[in-house]
């Protein structure tokens, strides 16, 4: 089973009209979609934030326990839900307006830290709510705790429209980095955080510093995997864009879930896994995320969708 920490969400789809704007509002932030993506890809998955008791909050939890997402770790805090207003920009891509300050996910404090027991293979964790306060030094504290015992997995998803200050995210990136052995990070977030540097040396620097496995995401072009002494690049999949939202969760979801099924969530597996191997994985994720593209909002896949694609020529 993996531990999924961070924000849950509702993202807002403002569209113009006429009269003013129409709104869709649709399930989401990172880590949940993570965890949803997981247990969509039948792949044990936890969830540890806070939920709120408003309308969302209840939604939020429903939704998860319709996925199958176990809730134990889940705490309910009298605060309301973080709500993102989302438009696109005129290539899909999406920009974010948080309103989230006091809200249910941020509030998380040590004392609701939970006691892990030998299911929980791997903990996972990004976005703002690794960032924001109380929660981002409450999950710290838990990674330091747990990391010798657990697989890390950290994918910062940089939200400037939450924290804009990229002092802050490297400054956490930088605690984090002696207790992360999974590091996946987008193109563009590399750009926002180390502008100008050449990513085979960052991998290679945070390898050295203890990460088992880096992997950046470059949209339609793939992904680019780094571990000690091997690198390799796997091409996107072409689709349809409907919208990008969620594409990186889905990778995030698939790349946990086939290391899982391939029993390579351990530290010293991770640091030995071979090249072949961890191409047919990166495909795996790439193949994920094409199929969330396709799709308006963060809609992960299953695995059936997933041989669906892989069966096509």
């Amino acid at each position: 089973m993996i531990l999924v920490c961070g924000e849950a969400l509702f993202d807002l789809f403002a569209e113009e009209t006429a009269t003013g704007f129409q709104i869709d509002a649709r399930i989401g932030g990172s880590p949940f979609n993570v965890a949803v993506g997981l247990s969509r890809l039948e792949t044990q998955a936890a969830f540890f934030s806070g939920l709120s008791t408003d309308l969302f909050g209840r939604r939020l939890r429903q939704a998860l326990k319709s996925e199958g997402v176990d809730l134990r770790f889940a705490v309910q805090k009298n605060a309301p839900t973080t709500l993102s207003v989302v438009s696109l920009g005129p290539d899909g891509s999406p920009e974010y307006a948080f309103n989230g300050e006091g809200a249910a996910d941020r509030l998380i404090e040590t004392g609701d830290l939970p006691k892990l027991d030998d299911k929980i293979e791997a903990i996972h964790l990004g976005s703002f709510s690794a960032l924001v306060e109380p929660v981002g030094m409450s999950v710290l504290d838990l990674v330091r705790r747990e990391s010798a015992r657990r697989v890390i997995s950290y994918d910062p998803n940089i939200r400037p429209t939450v924290v804009p200050d990229m002092e802050s995210w490297r400054a956490r990136l930088e605690e984090l980095l002696d207790h992360v052995h999974i590091l996946k990070i987008s193109a563009e977030d590399l750009e926002n955080l180390y502008s100008g540097a050449d990513r085979v040396t960052l991998a290679a620097s945070w390898i050295e510093r203890g990460v088992r496995l880096v992997i950046v995401t470059d949209g339609g072009k793939g992904a680019y995997g780094f571990t000690a002494g091997r690198e390799l690049h796997v091409p996107g999949r072409t689709v349809d864009v409907a919208d990008t939202v969620g594409a990186g969760d889905s990778f995030q979801a698939a790349l946990l879930a086939a290391l899982s099924r391939k029993g390579l969530l351990k530290a010293d597996r991770l640091r030995n896994i071979d090249v072949d191997t961890l191409s047919a994985i990166l495909s795996f994720a790439v193949d994920a995320a094409a199929i969330t593209c396709s799709r308006r909002g963060a809609d992960l896949p299953s695995l059936g969708d997933l041989a669906s694609l892989q069966a096509q020529p």
